[in-house]
């Protein structure tokens, strides 16, 4: 049976690795030099030690927590650092990877450091070592699961603990969480049947919920708590129009200055596991993740909002997974959903919270690239709603919380939409009338 992704796949020409590794890292070298025109380098340490020692709960803004200039130096840091990660793996750059590194530099502005995401990956490295399979195996987990970072910062400095105690359990913890995490992707990828492209998000939710619950069994608080930044949005309107503008030229340029392959690539569904670099080629997924980003951004500003530390990361992480399964087509209808639930329910549209709602609420664009545009505006419009009630769940402890939603949202339209589906088939199946004359057959002789 032929699969979506080889009835999509187009003619390209091959980008070789290293300039794809070279395309990874000008991400983080570009944050770096950002940095030091925010702040002198003596507030990017002292940022930067205040960010490394302080809980991360959702919505911790970095920006607000500490400056701007650190922050980006965070992002930074990350950013090369899980670059340095898939070099030791030995591991090809494809569509999963981009959205890795561009969702680790994402919530490095709000929740990831280098403290707190050490024991997860070191967890989920492990659990590749004891299992025996290849390292590049729990990658995924590794990186996409430093969403549990807050976990480790919550237990470190935030529940009494003297700091000694406190940095061997925040690390026990994580590297706990670490190495759980690969074995209930896996599983969980079934449970939404791929239609959440944040799988590890909502994983991450699930083992979130399991620690914050021991946590508050033993009498600690764990809440989420709201932090925010605002006066940024100038800046960086102008630095992330002139990035995504580079980033479209540079994809125009490696494909001949046409958008040959665009009209394949929004073809696909995105339903996990769809990999434009594999199915449509470098140069059209540049393309596509710099449209995303220009939508993205355009969204916050079209609703007022404030380009903060976890906007910021919505506008990266919608911009990464460009390369995974997000296109314009299964995107729009999930950010029209949010939107108009939004303005039913009388929502303030420019409150961070509702923004990057719909922003991170795309994990479930493979709905609507699916199911076409009226489902996927319906699944967006259930999310905001959901993803309202979630976050109490593990406390903030979780950063991906609408990877997490969104993975409900899936797991409970999927079977409804299937089952209608297949009725649909089966009527028309029997409205389709059979020429009597195809009845006749003639005896053996």
């Amino acid at each position: 049976m032929i699969s979506e992704n080889q009835l999509h796949i187009t003619q390209y020409t091959v980008i070789p690795q290293n300039v794809k590794y070279g395309f990874l890292l000008s991400l983080a070298l570009l944050f770096a030099a950002l940095a030091f025109l925010f702040n002198t380098p003596q507030e990017i340490i002292t940022g930067q030690i205040t960010i490394l020692t302080s809980p991360a709960n959702l919505t911790t803004d970095y920006f607000a927590l500490s400056n701007v200039g650190a922050t980006l130096f965070n992002s930074a840091l990350l950013t090369a650092h899980s670059i340095g990660i898939i070099r030791l793996t030995r591991a090809k750059v494809n569509g999963p990877i981009i959205a890795a590194v561009f969702t680790v530099a994402a919530f490095s502005f709000f929740g990831k450091n280098l403290y707190n995401s050490m024991p997860i990956v070191l967890g989920a490295f492990a659990y590749a070592r004891v299992t025996e399979v290849p390292a590049e195996k729990s990658l995924l987990a590794a990186l996409f699961g430093t969403a549990l970072g807050p976990l480790v910062s919550e237990v470190t400095f935030n529940i009494g603990l003297p700091l000694p105690l406190g940095i061997f359990y925040g690390y026990l913890v994580g590297f706990v969480a670490g190495f759980i995490l690969p074995p209930l992707a896996k599983h969980f990828v079934g449970f939404t049947k791929g239609f959440s492209v944040y799988n590890v998000g909502f994983t991450s939710g699930v083992v979130g919920t399991i620690f914050t619950s021991l946590l508050r069994s033993t009498g600690r608080d764990i809440e989420p708590v709201s932090i925010l930044s605002s006066g940024n949005n100038l800046p960086f309107t102008i630095i992330f129009l002139s990035l995504f503008t580079l980033m479209l030229v540079w994809g125009l340029y490696l494909n001949s200055w046409t958008l040959n392959g665009y009209g394949a690539l929004i073809k696909h569904s995105g339903q996990l596991s769809t990999d434009f670099l594999t199915t449509n080629g470098f140069s059209v997924t540049l393309i596509n993740m710099a449209l995303l980003g220009f939508v993205s951004t355009f969204y916050v500003l079209f609703h007022g909002g404030e380009i903060n530390g976890p906007v910021i990361g919505g506008i990266l992480t919608v911009v990464g997974f460009g390369a995974f399964g997000k296109h314009l087509r299964n995107v729009l209808p999930i950010l029209i959903g949010v939107t108009l639930m939004g303005y039913l329910n009388g929502y303030d549209m420019s409150a961070t919270s509702v923004v990057i709602a719909g922003l991170f609420g795309t994990t479930i664009a493979p709905i609507a690239g699916r199911y076409g545009t009226l489902i996927g505006i319906l699944a967006g419009a259930l999310h905001l709603s959901v993803v309202s009630n979630t976050g109490y769940l593990h406390g903030g402890i979780n950063l991906y919380n609408n990877g997490f939603a969104g993975g409900f949202i899936a797991a409970i339209m999927i079977p409804l939409l299937e089952a209608i589906q297949y009725q649909q088939q089966k009527r028309r199946q029997l409205r389709e009338p059979v020429d009597p004359a195809e009845e006749i057959r003639v005896e053996d002789r």
